[in-house]
Formats: C-alpha cells, sequence, structure tokens
C-alpha cells in the first residue's frame, strides 16, 4: 500500500461497505429508522466522493422478504443517488453473461440504453437475502431486474464452484472483481477441502490484475467447519473484503501465509447487543491504481451510539455481598449509577455531531454469580424510558456456572460433565436428522432424503418460504416417475423393489460422505437425492439456497 498523491484517470475509487441490513427493526418506534438513515449516509459519502463504483459484501437486506416499505425506501435511496447524468470511466472486459447470470438482462446497469446510471452498484447476497424458493430469487434480484443494482457471485452448482471475475479497466489500472454470495458454512468447507471451488485468472497478463474478491461467511471460528479459513483462499488475491463479521475491523490486515490483505468493514448498525457491535462503525474509500491500494476508513456519523459494559458483583465486596442487608437494592443503585456513567459518556460523545441519533443503544452485563439475586429489570428499566433507544434490555443478567465439589473423581463421566444440552446450536436440519434417527423402520423416508427435508423445513421456518415442502415432494415425485418410465417399471411390487433398492443404495452414498453432492444427469434421473431439488427447466432448491 502506499499514498496516492492524487485521483487521476488510472486510479479507482470505491466505496466499500458490507451488512447494512436494511429494514432491521423498522416497525420500533425509536430506532426504525436507523437503517434508512444509515444507508442514505453510505450512498450520499459514495456521490460527494465521485466514486466509480459501490461494492457491498452481503445483507443488504435484514430479511428474506423485505416489507414493501423497506423496497420502496431501498429503491428511492438508489434512484436518488446512483443514476445521473456523470459518466461511469471504467469499461468491463470479462463476459457479461457469466458475471450476471442471475437475471434476463446480463450486462452492467450503465451499459443499458435504457439506464442512465452515474454510480454503479456491485453487490453480492448474504446469508439474510440469499436466494429462496424454487426460482432461486432473492431481493437483489429486484433490485437488479429494476436496473439499480448489478448482482453477481451467485453460484448455481451445488457440486463445484467456478469463481469467474469482473474483469474492469481505467486507463491502465486493470481490476478483477470476484465475488462468492453466502453459502452455508459447511458445505462450503467441504468443497474447499474436496477442491471443488476454484477462481479463474485472465488469460493473458496475470501479473497485472489487481485482484479484489468479496465473500459473506463466518471468519472467527463457531465449530470444527462452521466458518472458512483465510488460507482456503487462493494465494494470488490482493484484497479479500470480508462480509458477515459485524465487527468493524476494517483496516486491511496481511494474512502471513498468503500474503493477501483482509479488510473486514462490519456493519452499519448494531443488530445484536454484543461486544463486537460496539467497535464504532466505518465504510471504506478504496483506492486502487496498477497493483497497489490505499483503503480511506470514513467513520459513518448517523450510526446510533451503543455502549456496553460487564459488571461482576463478587469483584464489588468492598460495597456489597451477598449478606449486606439490603443487598438487592445496593446492587441496582449500583447498576443505575453505571448507566448514567454511560449516558453521560455517549453525550459527551456526541457533542458537536447533530447527525447522530439521540438515544443510544446501553447495555450492561452483571454476573451475579456467588449468591447475589438478581433485581426487577422492569422497574429499572422504567428509570430511563426517556433516555435509552432499548430501555427494555439495558441489563443483561449472567451466571458462571458453579464447580460443585466432587469426591470421587474416579467415577466421573467427563462426557456428560461437558455435553452440551439438547438445543445449544441446534438447526432445524439437525432436528429432523435426530428424529429419523429415533424412527422406527417403516416410518423412514424413501423417495426423500433427510438433507432435502431438512433444508425444506428450514426454509419454511427460516425464511417464510410457505410452498417449500409441497415443492420439494412434487419435485421428487416427478423425478421418481421418470426415472420408473424409463426403466418400463410398471406393476406395484416393481416399483416397491426399484424404491427399496434405490433407498439402500442412496444410504450407502451417504455412508460414503458423497450423497451430498448428487446430482446426476436427468437421463440417470437422480431419484436418489432431493437436495437438487427443482423441476429440470427450473434451478434446484438446493442450488438456489447457495
Amino acid at each position: 500500500m502506499f499514498p496516492f498523491s492524487r485521483d487521476d484517470e488510472d486510479t479507482f475509487k470505491i466505496l466499500i461497505a458490507t451488512d447494512i441490513h436494511l429494514g432491521y427493526l423498522e416497525k420500533d418506534a425509536i430506532r426504525g429508522n436507523d437503517t434508512y438513515t444509515t444507508l442514505d449516509e453510505i450512498l450520499q459519502c459514495a456521490k460527494q466522493n465521485e466514486v466509480d463504483f459501490i461494492l457491498l459484501g452481503g445483507d443488504l437486506f435484514h430479511d428474506n422478504k423485505p416489507s414493501r416499505q423497506c423496497l420502496h425506501k431501498c429503491l428511492t435511496m438508489l434512484r436518488k443517488y446512483c443514476m445521473g447524468d456523470s459518466p461511469v470511466r471504467f469499461e468491463i472486459l470479462s463476459d457479461q453473461k457469466v458475471n450476471f447470470n442471475t437475471t434476463q438482462f446480463p450486462w452492467v446497469n450503465y451499459q443499458d440504453e435504457n439506464l442512465n446510471i452515474s454510480i454503479p452498484v456491485f453487490s453480492i447476497h448474504g446469508n439474510h437475502d440469499d436466494p429462496t424458493g424454487a426460482e432461486g430469487l432473492c431481493a437483489l434480484d429486484l433490485l437488479s431486474a429494476s436496473g439499480l443494482v448489478n448482482h453477481f457471485g451467485h453460484s448455481h452448482s451445488v457440486e463445484k464452484i467456478e469463481i469467474s471475475p469482473i474483469l474492469i479497466q481505467k486507463g491502465i489500472t486493470k481490476l478483477a472483481l470476484y465475488g462468492l454470495g453466502s453459502i452455508p458454512d459447511e458445505r462450503l468447507y467441504r468443497m474447499f477441502v474436496n477442491k471443488q471451488v476454484s477462481m479463474l485468472r485472465p488469460k493473458e497478463d496475470q501479473d497485472g490484475w489487481f485482484n479484489l474478491f468479496t465473500i459473506h461467511q463466518n471468519r472467527s471460528k463457531h465449530g470444527p467447519t462452521n466458518y472458512i479459513p483465510e488460507q482456503f483462499l487462493d494465494d494470488f488475491l490482493d484484497l479479500v473484503v470480508w462480509g458477515h463479521e459485524h465487527e468493524c475491523l476494517i483496516k486491511p490486515t496481511l494474512n502471513e501465509q498468503q500474503l493477501f490483505y483482509v479488510s473486514q468493514p462490519g456493519s452499519s448498525v448494531a443488530t445484536s447487543l454484543s461486544p463486537g457491535e460496539a467497535t464504532k462503525k466505518k465504510i471504506g474509500l478504496l483506492r486502487v491504481k496498477g497493483r497497489k491500494m490505499k483503503l480511506q476508513e470514513i467513520p459513518l456519523k448517523t450510526v446510533r451510539q451503543f455502549f456496553i459494559e460487564d459488571v461482576v458483583l463478587a469483584d464489588h465486596q468492598d460495597c456489597f455481598t451477598p449478606d449486606t442487608p439490603h443487598v438487592t437494592k445496593k446492587v441496582e443503585d449500583y447498576c443505575f449509577a453505571k448507566v448514567t456513567e454511560m449516558l453521560d459518556e455517549a453525550e459527551r460523545e456526541r457533542l458537536g455531531c447533530r447527525l447522530t441519533p439521540e438515544k443510544p443503544l446501553i447495555r450492561l452485563r452483571v454476573d451475579y454469580s456467588g449468591g447475589f439475586e438478581a433485581f426487577n429489570t422492569s422497574r429499572f428499566s422504567q428509570k430511563f424510558v426517556d433516555r435509552v433507544a432499548n430501555p427494555k434490555d439495558i441489563i443483561h443478567f449472567i451466571r458462571r456456572r458453579e464447580q460443585k465439589e466432587i469426591k470421587d473423581e474416579s467415577s466421573i463421566d467427563y462426557g456428560k460433565l461437558f455435553k452440551p444440552t439438547a438445543v445449544e446450536g441446534l438447526r432445524v436440519e439437525d432436528l429432523v436428522k435426530q428424529y429419523f434417527e429415533a424412527a422406527e423402520q417403516k416410518v423412514q423416508l424413501s423417495l426423500l432424503t433427510e438433507q432435502g427435508m431438512g433444508k425444506a423445513i428450514q426454509e419454511f421456518v427460516d425464511k417464510d418460504e410457505k410452498e417449500a415442502i409441497e415443492e420439494l415432494i412434487t419435485y421428487q415425485l416427478q423425478k421418481t416417475q421418470l426415472h420408473l418410465q424409463s426403466r418400463g417399471v410398471t406393476t406395484e411390487q416393481d416399483i416397491d423393489a426399484e424404491v427399496k433398492e434405490r433407498s439402500i443404495a442412496k444410504a450407502h452414498r451417504l455412508e460414503r460422505g458423497d450423497g451430498d453432492f448428487a446430482d446426476q444427469d436427468v437421463s440417470d434421473v437422480n431419484m436418489d437425492s432431493d437436495e437438487g431439488s427443482v423441476p429440470v427447466a427450473a434451478p434446484t432448491r438446493g442450488r438456489g439456497c447457495i
């Protein structure tokens, strides 16, 4: 990286943001407009800095099916700031039908003769606004069809992912823009391990391109395979813009092994009252010239302040102990003083910044282990109802697990002692799998798989896809009928035998670990797997979920 003396015809200026979560808490009387106000600031910043384009790293929307109000406000702001007469000063060199493969208008929006785009927006989808349903569509596809956003990085295959870059040139600077929309972390991890993910490179002058990759996955480790290690990514990359993680770590950090830089812009709104959300929210202005880059951090002024502190009551024995008379009242008074201090700090920070919302978010996590009692949080919250944006959840009581004294250590079953509870981290797919593992043989699935059913139920529950289960069953029935017809099976007895045989073959594949990606040609009629669940002519449900 090096300091740019001035912007010129060879310098890309790119505004970078991730996880805007448009529409989050839009019905809240205090916080309802927060995401819209901040998106307006981001777009206004792009226009003021005369950027070449905006790059969004997923989760533009908080809900998979945004409300009409949310879509209306988003479309209005994009039209206000991104349309105009200012010329776009770069050109696309790659095959746009490959880059923008989710639309009937497979070309970048500023080249559409019916549109007047001054600031193109390129965006991948996140896990909140990912494609669902038989058509495999998401909210970004609506923005793409309207000509306001260029949706890229959508992989259709569950067997192999080829990430083809958008090749962009401005003057002498050549930029290869790679993108991969959100995919379930366990699946993508497995595909990387099995070498089923590849990043294509330009055929000519490979060393002359600046390689920029945007991804939306877990970066921090949440389980053995529930994240994507940076070492999985190709070492020819120059900069990775990492979405999904909400903590703002936007300053590029060097991966010592792969020798590329990683920038984690974080979210532009706090969607949880956790320490990672308390870091100051920023966006980035990336300048690229040749193979050199510089990232300027831009603090967001319209983001609601968020302060979080931890209090361990056992550490304040000079003030109170569990045996102190009226100890609960003393603890409540102590917490009142702490919250007041946080509010005073917020007021001092807000001085001189008229764009910052008046009421901050306050969270005090109180560890009351060691014999203390929790006080009434509802009564406590009433004292701050006019001063904070989240009066109902200011106080969060936590208690450390106390180790019990054990006499005979040799008789301990450590497996049971540390075994997580049944609901800890459990997903819909896990519940479906557990049900069929415990079910009797006579109620086991024959035509459907546990994976396919689990994913359909997960879409029904999490994405509000009301037809997900019906579509899965209808598709699998059609596939089975085609298979039986191709085999000339007509009698009921032969049908039962054929289904049983295919079910056994399916079970053997799953035991070998290759059942997840069964997606054969229709002539072989893939009767065994419903993960890629869609009629032949349309994208599959499994593929739509990637």
